[in-house]
């Protein structure tokens, strides 16, 4: 449909003087209506299935809720106007039950910001995800700027096994008898190290903007960083991103590995998940492969043969066959240096010479073999130029193994993000400004 609309510098009668309009402004509802929504991930937390007891380190997680509310506080790369919330049940044996869901503004601690909003799935508060699914809610209006932090309050009334989740991440939720997703404060909560079933917040953003996925392992999970804080080289990167409508997605796992599973899912088999089904996402770095050397003949892996660098470099060709399978661009990251990685704790054995051989073999293949799109050289950043073997001091968390937080910072500065986005990164400064057209 076309309105004819008078010209603001017409006199008289607007109906009478239709005819002499010397301008007439045309419009079609069409064109004036709302954009299409443009969904993309801004914040993720990869699932993992509960572990038995039998493992060197314990879950940690409740192993049930039962009349409970859960309060995780998340920090978003990239804003929008909407926003969705994503819960996952990949490892659940039985349905998936949610009472009521919330979401506001994130204050201190627990503390909500204003008023909460109402999460529906389907048009109601009450939801169900079927064992293996995973449930995205409708959309929420609630306008959330980039950086903005969220607490996320979800009911679960029924007896809820607590099946799939998400171990550290180095932000802890807030558990609560009773329904309290409407309290603005939950003085009287127990705090966990993990985050069950929430995996993922996708927001509705201007239609240039897209999202960057880190695969890794516990470096990219944040360990050794400061917890609740946003210290992760992934929250450093999104600060640097953001300004540019670039989102980070964390898609790291402590423990992870290329090849084998234990703590989560081996990366061949949660890439399509964790990676490919992000909306928005236009890049993939792939910073994992030391578990894979370490965890054999380790507390973590006793009795797990030594994996050679032939079968790390095997794995990576099979990640970038199938992110190039997606038109989507993918980066290899190296592996840091971890010379002493957990002397002196239960879980020495991580690091030896045989296995250090191995790490160089692999990250000689990564910067240069030229068969990932870019190469972030993570190493470099790191390690002590008088013992390449070894993490600077500086940078390390002191567990040889992880970087702390200045680590953390450096990883996240030195990233070349022409190299991160390709031609889709030339209006990106590397602090994160968009370039001025050049006259």
């Amino acid at each position: 449909m076309i309105y004819l609309v008078p010209s603001l510098h017409s006199r008289g009668n607007a109906m009478s003087g239709l005819r002499a309009l010397p301008v007439l402004l045309l419009f079609s509802v069409q064109a004036a209506a709302a954009s299409p929504p443009h969904w993309v991930a801004s914040w993720g937390a990869s699932p993992q299935a509960r572990w038995d007891q039998s493992f060197v380190l314990p879950v940690g997680v409740p192993a049930s809720f039962e009349q409970q509310s859960v309060r995780d506080v998340v920090r978003l790369s990239v804003g929008g106007k909407r926003m969705r919330i994503v819960l996952s049940n990949r490892y659940g044996a039985t349905p998936l039950q949610v009472g009521e869901m919330r979401v506001a503004l994130a204050g201190d601690g627990a503390a909500v910001m204003g008023r909460s909003r109402a999460v529906t799935f389907g048009g109601s508060a009450n939801a169900s995800a079927a064992p293996g699914a995973v449930m995205v809610s409708d959309p929420v209006d609630l306008p959330a700027g980039a950086l903005a932090r969220l607490a996320i309050t979800t009911y679960y009334p029924a007896h809820t096994p607590v099946s799939t989740f998400h171990w550290g991440g180095q932000q802890t939720p807030y558990l609560a008898n009773g329904n309290a997703t409407a309290a603005p404060d939950l003085p009287a909560a127990v705090r966990f190290p993990g985050r069950a079933f929430l995996t993922a917040v996708l927001v509705d953003a201007p239609a240039a903007t897209r999202s960057v996925v880190v695969l890794g392992d516990s470096i990219t999970d944040g360990n050794g960083s400061s917890p609740d804080r946003d210290r992760r080289w992934t929250d450093a990167l999104a600060r640097r991103l953001a300004p540019s409508g670039v989102g980070v997605v964390n898609a790291g796992i402590s423990g992870a590995r290329l090849l084998g599973d234990r703590m989560g899912a081996n990366a061949l088999a949660r890439f399509d998940q964790d990676v490919l089904a992000q909306p928005g996402v236009a890049s993939v770095i792939v910073m994992m492969g030391i578990n894979d050397i370490g965890w054999p003949g380790s507390p973590f892996a006793p009795r797990d043969a030594a994996v050679s660098a032939e079968q790390v470099i095997a794995a990576y060709r099979q990640l970038i066959a199938r992110a190039r399978s997606h038109n989507l661009r993918i980066v290899g990251a190296t592996l840091l240096p971890f010379e002493g990685a957990l002397a002196g704790t239960p879980f020495e054995g991580h690091y030896s010479p045989a296995k250090e051989a191995v790490r160089q073999h692999v990250n000689r293949w990564i910067v240069g073999s030229g068969e990932f799109d870019a190469v972030f050289d993570a190493d470099a950043v790191l390690r002590d130029p008088a013992r390449p073997s070894r993490m600077r001091a500086d940078y390390d968390s002191g567990d040889h193994l992880h970087p702390g937080d200045a680590g953390y910072r450096a990883l996240a500065q030195a990233l070349d993000v022409s190299a991160l986005m390709g031609n889709s990164g030339r209006g990106i400064e590397p602090d994160g400004a968009r370039r001025r057209p050049r006259r």
